[in-house]
């Protein structure tokens, strides 16, 4: 049996190095390509889009893909979309691999989102130094001083695995960084920048949850911006084993649709 998965997530690299020690089962990671130095992953690995819906839709053909597994960022739609309509097409069983996302807590002071610029338009009245971790893409949502009165004025921390393509903020550092982050460092790092206001987006899971604890602690406001829902449709399962488990009933009734 031969699974597409498309990956760049902690999930995705576990899911693959499980699928690859199956007997009988090959596996091909998937990779948009936007990281230059990616973690190393078991099975075959790919680089680059494919090209659209149409695109995928060969892709699955010529190499004979049994079934499909979304397993990219919870904000990563388009591709989403494409996975789930480029497997409807050939007949492909697909599913999304979406880990749950974070949920308030008490002592919590968040602000929902819905988008980077709704975020951008709520940070004047809630702080001048902010630190920025949605990535290092979508920054012009920030850079826009027309668009959000007041945002000229503040002071931006930006963390990013790699350099962050303009436009930028007119005031931003940038601190490249990659997770997983502890609970003492994440306060450290807030209470040396002197941060008020944190925004991050919806990602989920452990290896970037330590900067919610820290703001809790700190009684740091954070925005949060929201997921995308996700294709109408398309099966969502939340971790590895579920996957695995759906995956052994696909292979049980025999691949394709």
């Amino acid at each position: 049996m031969h699974v597409l998965v498309l990956g760049g997530t902690t999930e995705a690299r576990r899911l693959a190095a499980a699928l690859a020690a199956r007997p009988g089962v090959r596996v091909t990671t998937s990779l948009a390509g936007r990281v230059t130095r990616p973690a190393a992953l078991e099975g075959d690995v790919r680089i680059g889009g494919f090209g659209g819906v149409d695109g995928l839709a060969a892709w699955l053909r010529e190499q004979e893909a049994d079934a499909v597994v979304d397993a990219t960022h919870p904000f990563a739609a388009t591709i989403s979309e494409h996975a789930v309509r480029a497997a409807a097409a050939t007949g492909v069983p697909a599913v999304l691999l979406r880990r749950p996302g974070w949920r308030p807590e008490p002592g919590d002071r968040w602000h929902d989102a819905a988008s980077l610029a709704d975020a951008a338009a709520l940070l004047p009245a809630l702080g001048r130094r902010v630190f920025l971790t949605t990535g290092r893409l979508g920054l012009a949502a920030f850079a826009d001083a027309r668009a959000v009165p007041g945002l000229a004025e503040l002071h931006f921390l930006v963390r990013s695995v790699e350099e962050p393509e303009p436009p930028l903020p007119r005031h931003t550092e940038v601190l490249l960084d990659r997770g997983p982050y502890t609970v003492e460092g994440e306060t450290a790092l807030l209470r040396e920048h002197r941060v008020d206001v944190l925004v991050t987006k919806d990602s989920g899971g452990a290896a970037t949850a330590a900067k919610l604890t820290a703001a809790r602690a700190l009684a740091v406001p954070v925005v949060v911006v929201r997921r995308p829902p996700p294709p109408e449709g398309a099966t969502v399962l939340p971790d590895e084993a579920s996957v695995l488990s759906h995956l052994a009933g696909v292979f049980g009734s025999g691949g394709r649709a």
